[in-house]
């Protein structure tokens, strides 16, 4: 068998047209094919996460129900305006029972706060200090929403009234802020 030109360009030709279709076709094919794959896996991801977001939405309720709940508590922890004096008379009967004398108490301007309304009260009293740490734990323990701050605790051991007996020994003057919170009257 004599390989001539003909035969020779015929072999060419012929290992010519895989390496045309490789090149031409596969190749570009197999391009597309391996960024779609690209596609599908990154719009798969964005699908998990969205099948885990929806997975959460029965979570979410249960949670925002809950919250529901818990202001409902809270707010029924909150008295209206007309019962402030009832608080007050709670707090001063705690006072008296843990042998505290309240030497002055001055109501501020109630501050609004989101749906309530704070009412501050600087109070002053004095006592023993075990009979003001009882009240401020019993206080702690009311049905009602109250807030103690800028307190200032003193020894009550000089003066004019502890040197005439008035005052035993150990007592505390106590100077504090005690906020009752509230629910303001409606003027619908």
């Amino acid at each position: 068998m004599q390989f001539g030109i003909r035969e020779l360009i015929f072999f060419v030709v012929l290992l010519a047209v895989p390496v045309a279709s490789y090149i031409y076709v596969f190749q570009p094919r197999n391009d597309e094919i391996a960024q779609a794959q690209t596609e599908i896996e990154i719009k798969q991801a964005r699908l998990d996460e969205l099948a885990q977001v929806v997975a959460k939405i029965d979570d979410m309720g249960l949670a925002i129900e809950a919250g529901r709940e818990a202001i409902e508590v809270i707010e029924a922890k909150l008295p209206s305006e007309q019962d402030v004096e009832g608080i007050l008379e709670q707090v001063w009967q705690l006072a008296e029972r843990n042998s505290l004398s309240v030497r002055s108490v001055k109501s501020e301007r109630p501050v609004p706060a989101a749906t309530y309304m704070e009412l501050p009260l600087r109070v002053v009293m004095e006592g023993h200090f075990d009979g003001f740490y009882q009240f401020l734990l019993e206080l702690e323990n009311l049905p009602r929403i109250t807030r103690v701050h800028q307190m200032d605790l003193r020894r009550a051991d000089t003066g004019p009234r502890v040197a005439s007996g008035e005052m035993p020994p150990g007592s505390t003057l106590a100077s504090f802020t005690l906020s009752i919170y509230f629910e303001p009257r409606n003027t619908n």
